[in-house]
């Protein structure tokens, strides 16, 4: 039972993929193009989203944090590990981005009926759900980064879902190409962390942070210099993705 968060972020991490591949190698093969596919796995995910903010109010903990690594990249000196993180405040928000996800696939099978590349559509959602499932469990910035990236990919292939039309395709390209500046911005603010800090790990970075906070003659000379702007140009993502001034331009285009 010590690990059944951990499993559970799993599965609702997991599920959404399972769909995304299902529908795009196999999805025009299956009844109804495979949308209860894509449903199930959402609803599902779901389900194990509310059972776990229920077990977390039931034997609340203000300092649960659960954590699960593994290594991406070893090069001896230079060592990559990816891994998800659950605490109090993951619960909330894979609550939150599941349920959000569920009203939007439930709407779609009557609003995207009939539409030529219906289980095409359904796989860009699963994608996205992915994606903003990872941001939620990242442990790490390079996770999230990964994450955030593959939100721009898939909100791209949505927004330029009709394709056919100039509008379309000229608002999927505007969106992708405004969010890659925000995002290197991000991938700026990263680095910047990483070789000031020595690390990336979110509960390492947090308690470091604490430390700084409670003794401010502990905070290295380079953080003193570069903290401020690494912790603006990693804004420069969140400004890009949720479409704020002066990156906001892409929004009204793909609506």
């Amino acid at each position: 039972m010590d690990n059944i968060f951990i499993n559970y972020s799993l599965l609702i991490l997991v599920l959404p993929l399972v769909a995304f591949v299902i529908l795009i190698f196999a999805g025009k093969r299956l009844p109804r193009q495979g949308d209860w596919v894509a449903v199930s796995a959402i609803l599902v995910t779901l389900i194990l989203s509310i059972v776990m903010f229920v077990a977390m109010l039931l034997d609340y903990n203000p300092v649960f944090s659960q954590e699960s690594t593994f290594t991406w990249m070893d090069l001896g000196a230079f060592k990559i590990e990816l891994g998800i993180l659950v605490d109090n405040i993951t619960i909330i928000m894979l609550l939150v981005v599941t349920l959000i996800s569920s009203c939007s696939h439930i709407f779609s099978l009557k609003y995207m009926e009939g539409d030529i590349r219906y289980s095409r559509y359904y796989a860009y959602l699963g994608l996205f759900t992915f994606s903003m499932n990872g941001i939620v469990l990242s442990n790490n910035l390079i996770s999230m980064y990964m994450s955030w990236e593959l939100v721009g990919l898939s909100s791209y292939l949505l927004i330029g879902h009709w394709f056919e039309k100039d509008s379309a395709a000229d608002a999927g390209k505007k969106a992708f190409i405004v969010n890659r500046i925000g995002d290197f911005g991000f991938l700026l603010g990263i680095l910047l962390v990483w070789s000031s800090l020595d690390s990336i790990n979110f509960e390492v970075l947090g308690n470091t942070f604490m430390e700084f906070a409670q003794h401010p003659d502990r905070i290295p000379d380079i953080w003193d210099k570069v903290g401020m702007a690494a912790g603006l140009l990693i804004f420069c993502g969140a400004v890009g993705k949720s479409a704020q001034f002066p990156l906001h331009v892409w929004l009204p285009d793909a609506m």
